[in-house]
């Protein structure tokens, strides 16, 4: 006989037909179906096994889901499976004079019940890969309804801590890698293009290129984030000679460069939860250990915001673009005082130096449109690192290197004559 895969059927084969009664009059038949009612049944189970078919049903419901259907849930989520503020002004007031008990019950009280709802659903089958897709998918309701907000704070605090760095698996990627993942590697890329098989060949197995990437061992087949790494002598100036068929191959031993030249997120569900810095640290520590002759650690990085950014400044496209692309990446700022441009808050916020800025380093369509095809080395020197992630975390400050100030600094005048 074929097996009965509803709901009821599960339920029925984990707890037998004599406790199968009581359990399905328990509000699971009007619930079946309904991935909110489901969702406070789920809250209100006892037994492991029968919460972990009810998680797999709630999944289940909000994977096969249209937009409509999502958009209702989530409003749920905000609206049912908020914290009671009498319960939680209750709790405070309890807690001046109480002892440790009352404290526990302040903090139960503050903690919205949807965060151990996150938690249940996380107990089904898959389940942490596919509350990963449930937040992409709650990604793109916030689009169009912000008062979402509540609930991706209380699903990113879950991830987080369930993506924190203990728990990050590293592993070099290379031609013998399964296909499976090397097949992700070239849907993921999202700096530069793999077109296909042979252009993957080229970036994993010559000795002078590396690719390393983190995994969680709930989603082992899931790339989480890579970094591809060709070794050289000195700086890398350009992507093209970088990415060359033709190109000379480099024993590894005699290479004094690593460059990290395209780091890729995978996962559009953990947008938010970084793992950039600790990957490539890392892995420039790895390589450090490994070849000992590495005297420099350096990015070829995109400057993706830099044209955008000169034609809301109402600047002309100029004939040199490096003093351009200097002002833009030390005194273009968020209202937070941050770089503006994302690449270089993520590297500078690593601790890295602001180290050379390359005309025509990226000559593809792409490059052309984003920064003129500029690119940029970003430094990453390995015993300053920690001093200058902790200045720029704590004052803002940026590392850049002496000539790139001197561009700016004979630039400036001309630049207060025109204004």
């Amino acid at each position: 006989m074929p097996t009965d895969t509803s709901l009821a059927g599960r339920l029925r084969n984990l707890v037998g037909p004599k406790l199968m009664p009581r359990l399905w009059g328990e509000g699971l038949q009007s619930a079946q179906g309904d991935p909110v009612q489901l969702s406070h049944t789920l809250l209100t189970a006892r037994g492991e096994a029968s919460g972990a078919a009810i998680a797999d049903e709630v999944l289940s419901l909000l994977e096969s889901a249209d937009d409509a259907g999502l958009q209702s849930y989530f409003a749920a989520l905000r609206d049912e499976f908020d914290v009671d503020l009498e319960d939680v002004v209750a709790a405070a007031t309890a807690a001046k004079s109480g002892g440790p008990d009352t404290w526990k019950a302040l903090q139960l009280a503050s903690e919205p019940p949807r965060q151990e709802l996150f938690r249940r659903l996380n107990t089904a089958p898959r389940a942490t890969a596919r509350l990963v897709e449930v937040r992409r998918k709650l990604l793109d309701a916030l689009k169009h309804d912000p008062n979402l907000g509540p609930i991706d704070s209380d699903l990113r605090h879950l991830l987080r801590s369930w993506f924190n760095r203990g728990f990050l698996v590293p592993a070099r990627i290379d031609w013998t890698t399964p296909a499976n993942i090397l097949e992700k590697i070239i849907a993921y890329e999202a700096v530069h293009a793999i077109d296909d098989w042979d252009a993957l060949r080229q970036r994993l197995a010559p000795p002078d290129r590396r690719c390393f990437a983190f995994f969680h061992p709930a989603m082992p087949d899931e790339p989480l984030i890579f970094v591809e790494v060709a070794l050289t002598r000195g700086l890398a100036a350009s992507i093209q000679d970088l990415l060359a068929v033709e190109r000379e191959v480099l024993a590894p031993t005699e290479a004094d460069t690593a460059i990290f030249y395209s780091i890729s997120n995978c996962q559009a569900g953990l947008a938010g939860i970084s793992f950039g810095a600790f990957l490539i640290k890392q892995v420039a520590a790895d390589l450090a250990a490994e070849l000992p002759n590495l005297r420099a650690f350096s990015t070829l990085s995109p400057v993706p915001g830099l044209a955008r950014w000169a034609a809301g400044q109402e600047r002309e496209t100029p004939e040199d673009v490096i003093p351009l692309a200097a002002e833009y990446l030390v005194e273009a700022k968020t209202p937070a005082g941050l770089p503006l441009d994302p690449v270089a808050r993520f590297h500078l916020g690593n601790g890295a130096e602001l180290h050379r800025i390359n005309a025509d380093a990226d000559l593809s369509e792409k490059g052309a449109a984003q920064s003129y095809g500029v690119m940029v080395n970003y430094l990453y020197e390995l015993d300053r690192i920690e001093a200058r992630h902790e200045a720029f975390a704590g004052q803002g400050d940026v590392a850049v290197a002496r000539p790139i100030r001197t561009i700016l600094s004979k630039n400036r005048p001309r630049r207060a004559g025109s204004s």
